[in-house]
């Protein structure tokens, strides 16, 4: 893959802040037109990209990434052409009494140029998901991919320069050094996806330029069972959501409450459910392999860590099938009842792992959820609404799906981001519109404005109007 060179970085950037300030405000036909553009580029490539992403991954389940990404990607896009005119449109906003007859009015007005870097993990819909909202308001677009998908960050690059001029968006590719001087540039708006320790970097460097960002990070997402769960039901849907993409999704659940006594039989169940996805793992198309070497290192560590301190640790391998060492493919695990202090508690997964820790009451549950940094996602099962309303007031987390899992972040009309270490700021939908514009109020004034009489020489005439405009205002 050739990589840019800073100079080269700065020339990109310069070119399109030119072709911004020469097209401050794209029309709406301007703007659908990219729009159909990037739809056009998922939609004629299909096979590349998932054959891309399933080189770069050492196998990942190419139903997956359609699925995951090109599904998910494509009610993106539609979604904003759909309703774009709609959010360009000029809003009428109440006027307080005391300033009638003028009037309010709100723009949405593109901020320039927007800097997105994606991860590796969803490496199509995490690139371009941010993409849309920011070619929808009316900017121009540098994306910078991961280095850890170069196959798939190659022919993005290449799909991109084929069907947009370097001045309305580009891709960037490179290691860690071009993507220092990239989130360095003076964006007008910069969204970062990634751990949150690479995140405060990123915060770090934009700050320097007062640089506004979105922060979509990560963290430990708890999912709970309730006693009212329908347990089949839920184990089931929990094992999906967990193994999708083999847990290398931001919002995975990072580690499983049940009710005290009963952990043997969700494990049960659990491996059930398991083996029912996969009744194989080591050469099935369907289940996913680890990023890399580091990663899968990483996790046998921390499942190693466990074991030793210990914990019960139970691996789900429905064919007792051997994993050679050039296979990157590894088996669920499960991890019952670990301490607090190891790095499985401490760390965010990212991989086919599950610890799985007893609770004797609602209130317990929630004191562990709230006892760590504020979770990018929580998942609830049970059929109680009690139980279910307390723990939604009672924990702050960036999404939530009830009986489910996942879920939450496909839905367009919904905004989908962090809260505290999981990451700040929302995209999706409007809301993506809304982040990469600057809402702009205007004050109109009437030509039979009365503000005039609060002019001075002040006088008499001033404190009657005034002691009337206290009670107004």
């Amino acid at each position: 893959m050739l990589h840019v060179g800073q100079d080269d970085l700065r020339g990109r950037f310069e070119t399109q802040r030119k072709a911004f300030a020469a097209e401050s405000f794209p029309d709406l036909q301007t703007r659908k037109d990219r729009l159909a553009r990037l739809l056009a580029l998922i939609d004629d490539h299909e096979a590349a990209i998932c054959q891309a992403i399933d080189a770069d991954f050492g196998g990942r389940s190419q139903h997956e990434t359609r699925i995951a990404e090109l599904f998910v990607t494509r009610s993106g896009i539609r979604h904003a052409s759909n309703h774009l005119a709609n959010w360009m449109r000029e809003r009428r906003v109440a006027t307080s009494l005391p300033f009638l007859p003028a009037s309010n009015r709100l723009m949405q007005q593109p901020l320039g140029v927007v800097g997105v870097v994606s991860p590796w993990n969803y490496p199509l819909q995490l690139a371009l998901a941010p993409v849309t909202a920011a070619l929808a308001a009316g900017n121009r677009v540098m994306l910078k991919p991961s280095e850890l998908t170069p196959k798939f960050s190659s022919l993005l690059a290449r799909l991109v320069a084929d069907r947009f001029a370097p001045d309305e968006m580009n891709v960037v590719t490179g290691g860690p050094e071009i993507g220092k001087a990239f989130v360095s540039l003076p964006f007008d708006h910069l969204l970062f996806t990634g751990s949150t320790s690479v995140g405060r970097q990123v915060a770090q460097a934009a700050a320097a330029n007062l640089t506004p960002v979105t922060l979509e990070l990560g963290g430990k997402s708890p999912a709970i069972f309730d006693p009212s769960c329908d347990l089949d039901r839920s184990v089931a849907r929990l094992a999906y959501g967990k193994l999708l993409n083999a847990g290398q999704t931001c919002i995975a659940p990072d580690y499983l409450l049940v009710p005290k006594g009963s952990s043997a039989q969700v494990t049960a169940k659990l491996g059930a459910a398991v083996a029912r996805l996969y009744p194989t793992l080591a050469k099935n198309p369907d289940y996913t392999a680890i990023i890399s070497d580091r990663h899968l290192d990483h996790l046998k560590a921390m499942v190693s860590q466990a074991r030793e301190t210990g914990a019960k640790v139970v691996e789900i391998n429905p064919a007792n099938e051997a994993f050679g060492d050039r296979s990157r493919k590894m088996p669920p695990v499960l991890v019952l009842n670990p301490g607090k202090e190891i790095r499985l508690m401490r760390e965010e997964i990212f991989g086919p792992v599950l610890p799985v820790l007893e609770y004797s009451d609602v209130g317990e549950a929630i004191a562990h959820v709230n006892g760590g940094d504020r979770p990018l996602a929580l998942y609830w099962f049970g059929r109680d609404p009690a139980v279910q309303r307390r723990v939604l007031r009672e924990t702050i987390s960036g999404g939530v799906t009830i009986n489910d899992c996942l879920l939450h972040i496909a839905q367009e009309r919904q905004p989908f981001g962090g809260v505290g270490a999981s990451g700040t700021g929302a995209y999706h939908g409007e809301w993506g519109f809304r982040t990469f514009s600057k809402e702009k109020p205007m004050f109109i004034q009437s030509r039979f404005s009365s503000a005039p009489l609060l002019w001075p020489p002040y006088g008499r005439l001033f404190d009657r109007l005034y002691a009337m405009l206290k009670f107004l205002g």
